[in-house]
């Protein structure tokens, strides 16, 4: 396959002729199978996935000044292991469908403790993912877990603008799934301390049959508007700082359980869990988004700028 993706994603696989050994050619086979399958448009689909797991390793890792995480592309699948870690993402909105994310245990791990900002132990002699794993941890699968949320999230922004709308990517802990994959997609980079970390991408028939050749769309438009000069009469007033709070939910509560609260009381919020976290300026909501952590600080990635309605007689 000679086309270069528009994402800028480098395929890196065996050539296609076969080895003169008779005995490598089973494993050729399927590398050849897998190549015309992966359409342009499926690839710039994995590419941006790519591109956000690079994105989202290097905000967790701290590398912004050193050297970024670079994910190489293949399509050649991983070997299968009962210790490996699946996740579902099932697409909404402009498209439909389900893909799966599958990692090795060592590879899950260790992107675990990069997002906890854990030191990796010193390297073994039994750290290669071939050589039967231990299982990842409560602790790290749920750091993963978050992980690849945050991974997804910002794929769902980078895929709406060529996708026509608005795309809502549900990532969620599974099983391997129970259909077929379309398209096999493998992303590998190496650590600081140069093991692998490597990652599997399965996209479902019916999500590939979804994602079609896009022509991109333009961007939406801003209500800031920062190109359009500010006027002479706001002009003094736009160096003034001002306290923004975010609020992960809300409560009411009688007045008398208010007063009976201690330390390791529990207040229970009217929010679910992965509910928009509420970003607000002097008591008024202006946006809503997600947490994220950017070098082990708390952040919110922005998803929704709320549109104040102008009260009457104040100036547009």
């Amino acid at each position: 396959m000679t086309n270069v993706p528009e994402t800028g994603v480098r395929e890196t696989s065996a050539p296609d002729t076969p080895a003169k050994d008779q005995g490598s050619k089973p494993k050729a086979e399927p590398r050849s199978d897998l190549r015309p399958e992966l359409r342009p448009e499926l690839r710039n689909w994995c590419g941006a996935w790519k591109t956000c797991l690079e994105n989202v390793l290097s905000q967790v890792s701290g590398t912004a000044s050193g050297r970024p995480a670079a994910f190489e592309i293949s399509s050649e699948p991983l070997s299968a292991d009962d210790s490996d870690a699946w996740y579902t993402v099932v697409a909404g909105g402009a498209v439909h469908g389900e893909m799966t994310l599958r990692l090795p245990a060592a590879s899950g791990t260790r992107l675990a403790q990069k997002f906890l900002g854990e030191s990796e132990p010193a390297a073994t002699g039994a750290t290669a993912e071939s050589n039967a794993p231990a299982p990842i941890t409560a602790e790290h699968k749920e750091a993963l877990e978050e992980f690849l949320r945050q991974v997804a999230g910002l794929a769902a922004t980078v895929l709406a603008a060529t996708a026509g709308g608005e795309i809502q990517l549900h990532l969620s802990a599974s099983a391997a799934p129970s259909w077929s994959s379309d398209a096999i997609v493998c992303l590998q980079t190496t650590n600081e301390a140069g093991t692998a970390i490597t990652a599997e991408i399965q996209i479902s028939p019916a999500l590939a049959a979804e994602i079609q050749p896009g022509q991109p769309a333009p961007p939406p438009p801003t209500s800031a508007q920062p190109s359009t000069p500010p006027s002479s009469s706001y002009g003094r007033l736009m160096d003034v700082g001002l306290d923004v709070k975010l609020r992960f939910g809300t409560r009411r509560m009688l007045l008398r359980d208010v007063l009976a609260l201690g330390a390791g009381a529990v207040i229970e919020l009217d929010n679910t869990l992965h509910s928009p976290v509420d970003l607000l300026l002097d008591g008024r909501l202006i946006a809503q988004g997600e947490v994220v952590i950017v070098d082990g600080k708390y952040g919110l990635r922005i998803t929704d700028v709320i549109d104040p309605v102008p009260a009457t007689g104040s100036p547009v």
